[in-house]
């Protein structure tokens, strides 16, 4: 992915956090790319998105989509419990009885939890919401029927995140990625992670 030199100004800790993130080993079914961080949320940030492919040239894949921001304020914000929060978010279609399984939203955010906890990502204070959306055509939509989605929306503090542990701080870009695949439909690339009995819907 393509490299953004932080100021001059950037505390070290934040410029041992781009080495970490930039490092992290994503699974090759996802296009990732470095984008534009957003303002106001903390005085340093990194943001990542990715499309799990094929990916499309400015849009999100059909198949699959999502954000990882890196936040940073070194005066460790109470609410955050450290220096460090990461706020991220998928999105997946689904089968539409998928979509009406009342169950989903646990499994959604158990396999955030689960993709964490499989690659040792430590963190402290998560929060978030999962939401299932269902639509169905009509007049000229009509033609595409019931749809279904899953989002989630989730950011947590990542814990013991200085030099010595950029590959901790990079397993939880790599629990995000293989959050995103696993909304996609694809198996987990980690053992201890489940995998809901359905398939995702097949867009061309």
């Amino acid at each position: 992915m393509p490299e953004k030199v932080p100021g001059p100004s950037a505390p070290a800790a934040f410029t041992d956090a781009l080495d970490a993130i930039r490092a992290a080993q994503t699974r090759p079914e996802l296009a990732v790319a470095e984008i534009t961080a957003p303002q106001g949320l903390a005085p340093y940030s990194i943001a990542l998105s990715a499309n799990v492919t094929p990916a499309r040239h400015d849009s999100d894949s059909d198949l699959g989509t999502g954000r990882f921001v890196l936040l940073f304020d070194p005066s460790a914000p109470e609410a955050w419990g450290g220096q460090f929060r990461v706020v991220c978010f998928a999105q997946a279609p689904l089968e539409p009885e998928i979509g009406l399984d009342p169950f989903l939203s646990d499994v959604a955010w158990s396999w955030l939890t689960d993709a964490l906890d499989a690659h040792g990502a430590r963190y402290l204070a998560p929060s978030g919401t999962t939401t299932r959306i269902l639509s169905t055509g009509y007049g000229e939509l009509a033609s595409e029927g019931d749809g279904s989605q899953i989002e989630l929306r989730a950011s947590w503090t990542p814990i013991a995140v200085d030099a010595a542990s950029r590959a901790g701080l990079g397993a939880h870009v790599e629990s995000w990625g293989d959050l995103l695949c696993m909304f996609a439909g694809l198996p987990p690339a980690v053992e201890g992670v489940s995998l809901l009995s359905a398939r995702r819907v097949g867009r061309e």
